[in-house]
């Protein structure tokens, strides 16, 4: 059973992620812009790590495999913001299932990492993904025609800097804890934010006497504190091409939440896609369970032997 707890863990992050589109459409409800939301959510994501990092860490700040952590900051801010940069062109649903594009690239930059070739079982997954992104996504009936350049290009570097995310973060740096890797992550993840988006929000009132604080609480946490500890965590341990399979989760999370939270409807054809992106995503683990498991197992051993390497040096 504890073998089955890594990949729990990258399922909860990427719902976590799944959740962060419904607080930025509640924070423009609010009158606020998708850069103030953006730059509300690293700043205190960044806040929120380093609390973590004082209560939890006794030891002084690491900064042994910085280079990693720099590269998985950048690209968590990346992400955001082009994902941010899409919504200003294209219809919510057409970002995320563009953004969603994430789970095959994922698994081509695993592929030419290890230099082999997907499962059959992984395979059939990706394409069960796909085929239920469009319809849970409601795009059936949407004009492609007049969505301009730039949106489909600024979605795809989204997905792009995701899946690249998700390969940085299964790098796994045994000599730091986890919450030093968070606040550094989160430090990086800001301040690239911050050159590109609204620090102004810090200094000139808008973050703490109009509000936002707690649209960046819940967008810190939900998308910038619990991912990039889980994901740090468990991705080493599940492996690149199967943590991009089970983050699909994501999508169907986030037609829930909006749901819930923004009285969004949703038509039979959009939960006929969901269902089928949770039988895409639940596929491996059922049909190859013993596959998963040794995965699973192999990769935690060869974890411990490195940490246990490191630490006889």
């Amino acid at each position: 059973m504890k073998n089955y707890l890594y990949p729990l863990l990258v399922v909860i992050a990427a719902s976590s992620f799944g959740i962060v589109s419904t607080i930025i459409k509640l924070a423009m409800r609010s009158g606020f812009s998708v850069s103030e939301a953006v730059t509300s959510q690293f700043f205190v994501g960044f806040c929120i790590a380093v609390c973590i990092f004082l209560v939890t860490n006794r030891s002084k700040l690491s900064f042994k495999g910085v280079k990693i952590l720099i590269f998985a900051g950048i690209l968590t801010g990346l992400t955001n913001i082009l994902y941010g940069h899409s919504l200003n062109f294209l219809p919510a649903s057409l970002a995320v299932v563009l953004l969603f594009q994430f789970t095959w690239i994922g698994m081509l930059i695993s592929c030419i990492t290890k230099r082999q070739l997907p499962s059959r079982i992984e395979l059939i997954s990706l394409i069960i993904l796909v085929a239920g992104t469009i319809p849970a996504a409601g795009i059936i009936d949407v004009d492609l025609s007049q969505i301009p350049f730039q949106g489909w290009l600024w979605g795809l570097a989204a997905a792009l800097c995701y899946s690249l995310f998700l390969y940085v973060n299964g790098k796994a740096t045994a000599s730091m804890t986890t919450s030093n890797r968070l606040v550094l992550v989160s430090f990086f993840a800001f301040m690239i934010t911050a050159v590109f988006q609204s620090p102004g929000i810090i200094w000139n009132g808008t973050l703490f006497n109009e509000g936002l604080w707690i649209y960046g609480l819940a967008l810190g946490l939900f998308g910038m504190i619990i991912p990039v500890f889980l994901f740090t965590i468990a991705v080493p341990k599940v492996g690149l091409g199967m943590s991009s399979i089970l983050s699909a989760v994501e999508l169907p999370i986030a037609v829930m939440v909006s749901v819930i939270l923004l009285s969004e409807t949703v038509t039979t054809l959009q939960i006929t896609g969901i269902v089928t992106i949770v039988i895409g995503i639940s596929l491996p683990t059922i049909l190859d369970k013993d596959s998963l498991l040794r995965n699973v197992k192999t990769k935690y051993k060869k974890s411990d032997k490195e940490v246990a390497k490191g630490s006889s040096i």
